[in-house]
């Protein structure tokens, strides 16, 4: 197995940094353009779609051939999902709850304010959550099984992600369940069938890349994700917001948090 490229890696990183910071700054651009900071969040899955893109391309011929198009077709595959999903959801809306929040308190000029709080934050983000699928790229060994692994918690990751949202917007475009708790389907076995497909995903994108060495040094890549989904903005504020709804409460006694797990009974029952 040939060595990994590292001289070749490392000229490729100022290039997807580069890529990042332009989508962002159009993004930024279109936000301003429509004072809704918000749209940032549509744009979230497409920045790893952009690293894998301008990855894939910079790590021809150094890395091996299979585990980059896997790597690319997995993360555009999540990315485009993603960001269809919220960009429909968003469509023609209002500035979301947790920017209203986050600007009403901005010192001076909210939108100078927003490119330190948000765009930066998650431009570096985006960046070093990537470094899993940039080290994949440029992997030399072929995909063996904990690839294979990887891809299997990658579809099972998706297919929670995906039903999850789906489920959810059926929910909600339902004017008679207003006010109330999802509490079926994916929803009955985790409060956060979403976040928790999201988490597995990752997982599964760092196995294909950890099959082939240094791809395993990047374990704190996928790490930052999941901390962020589950213990940072994504379970956190989701629960903190849903906290005064009726029946929330008995929700959260009977359901798991954030791994599928069958549901406890409720009390009275």
């Amino acid at each position: 197995m040939p060595a990994f490229p590292l001289a070749a890696f490392l000229a490729g990183l100022p290039w997807v940094a580069l890529a990042l910071g332009l989508l962002l700054a159009v993004t930024f651009a279109v936000a301003v353009r429509q004072s809704r900071h918000s749209v940032i969040d549509t744009v979230w899955g497409l920045g790893f779609v952009v690293a894998a893109a301008v990855s894939w391309l910079l790590s021809a011929g150094h890395g091996d051939a299979g585990r980059r198009l896997l790597l690319l077709a997995l993360v555009a595959v999540w990315g485009v999902r993603l960001a269809v999903h919220i960009g429909v959801r968003a469509r023609g809306g209002h500035e979301d709850p947790r920017y209203v929040d986050m600007l009403s308190s901005a010192p001076g000029s909210r939108n100078t304010y927003a490119l330190r709080r948000v765009y930066l934050p998650q431009g570096l983000v985006m960046f070093f959550v990537s470094l899993t699928i940039q080290v994949g790229m440029f992997s030399t060994g072929p995909l063996g099984w904990l690839a294979l692994l990887g891809v299997l918690l990658w579809i099972i990751g998706f297919v929670f992600e995906t039903v999850g949202d789906w489920q959810l917007a059926r929910f909600k475009a339902d004017p008679a369940r207003r006010g109330t708790v999802l509490d079926t389907g994916l929803w009955r076995y985790t409060r956060h069938p979403n976040y928790f497909g999201d988490a597995a995903v990752w997982a599964g994108l760092f196995l294909v890349a950890a099959d082939s060495w240094p791809g395993v040094l990047t374990v704190l890549s996928p790490a930052l994700m999941i901390w962020t989904l589950a213990g940072k903005t994504g379970k956190p504020l989701t629960e903190k917001a849903m906290s005064a709804r009726p029946g929330y409460k008995e929700y959260v006694e009977s359901t798991s948090g954030f791994l599928p797990w069958p549901p406890r009974r409720r009390a009275g029952r």
